[in-house]
């Protein structure tokens, strides 16, 4: 693999978005939370993706959000920056931005909404690489919320550009993860973003994973990448087995997951990121007990793993 790359191998946590009790950013969390990650050990961060709300703030906050997070992770994580917008405008100034604050790479989502044919796919995302010339770019397929799904075709069309380094593979057919890794050789990187199937997206070509609930229990992600290292896969399917029990609770109640996930560092880490943004639904009572249970879960887990 190229030593270009090396530095996105392993266990990259998306970062969630932290909201004041007016549910304005608040950025004291976002730095707090910073050090949650690298107090945890954890190889990188995802920045103002999914899991960020990015949808649901505005250009100014995700250019405050990053430079709350550059404050503290510069050096000591390897930082994605999300800079997908709903315009190329936004989506360009966003990467400016990142580029000046110094992050690893950015990443962007396809244009929601218009159905585009592939060349203003590629068009969008290598316009956005142009206003970061010195950063790396890294797809973003999550084509069940996106609307569009990468092709390799497409992705071989990106790899003319030579900040591309890879995709984020959020598809559910775990196959994508071989046609691309298979594309894109040893220069690129495929990060699994599935975290039900982690194993299975290491397992067939993913050199990383990037995902939504690695937040909630870092160590255990940690823990299941070493033992695919080392090939223990018996005791890798286990812990896999019981992560996505974990995650059927984050993501089985009234709330959003992003809402239960807060709930649960809360309760386990002490961690105050407020709640989830409107339309996002938070927490309800019920959903509450739920988050507890989820919460003991992963310490019962981390006792019985780690």
């Amino acid at each position: 693999m190229s030593s270009k790359i090396e530095k996105y191998e392993g266990i990259i946590p998306a970062f969630y978005a932290a909201y004041d009790e007016n549910g304005d950013v608040n950025l004291d969390a976002i730095k707090q939370e910073v050090q949650y990650f690298i107090d945890k050990g954890v190889d990188g961060i995802y920045v103002n993706g999914s899991s960020g709300e990015c949808i649901y703030l505005n250009v100014e906050e995700r250019k405050a959000i990053i430079e709350a997070v550059m404050e503290v992770a510069k050096d000591k994580l390897t930082v994605i920056c999300h800079v997908g917008a709903n315009s190329t405008r936004d989506s360009r100034e966003l990467a400016r931005h990142a580029e000046e604050q110094g992050v690893d790479a950015i990443a962007s989502i396809p244009p929601i909404y218009f159905k585009l044919p592939p060349y203003s796919v590629a068009g969008y995302w290598n316009e956005i690489s142009e206003a970061a010339p010195n950063t790396d770019f890294v797809i973003y397929n999550i084509p069940q919320l996106a609307g569009t799904a990468l092709t390799v075709d497409l992705f071989q069309e990106m790899m003319k550009n030579p900040n591309v380094i890879g995709v984020k593979n959020s598809s559910m057919p775990i196959q994508d993860i071989q046609l691309f890794a298979n594309a894109g050789g040893e220069d690129h990187i495929i990060f699994n973003g599935s975290d039900e199937q982690f194993i299975g997206g290491r397992a067939i070509g993913a050199k990383a994973g990037i995902g939504g609930t690695y937040g909630t229990m870092p160590r255990l992600f940690l823990k299941l990448n070493d033992l695919i290292k080392e090939r223990d896969l018996e005791t890798a399917r286990k812990l896999q087995y019981d992560i996505n029990d974990v995650i059927y609770i984050l993501t089985g109640g009234h709330g959003h997951m992003n809402a239960f996930v807060k709930e649960v560092l809360r309760i386990n880490e002490g961690l105050d990121l407020g709640s989830v943004r409107r339309p996002l639904e938070p927490l309800s009572e019920d959903d509450k007990a739920l988050a507890k249970e989820a919460a003991d879960r992963i310490k019962e887990l981390e006792e019985k793993y780690l």
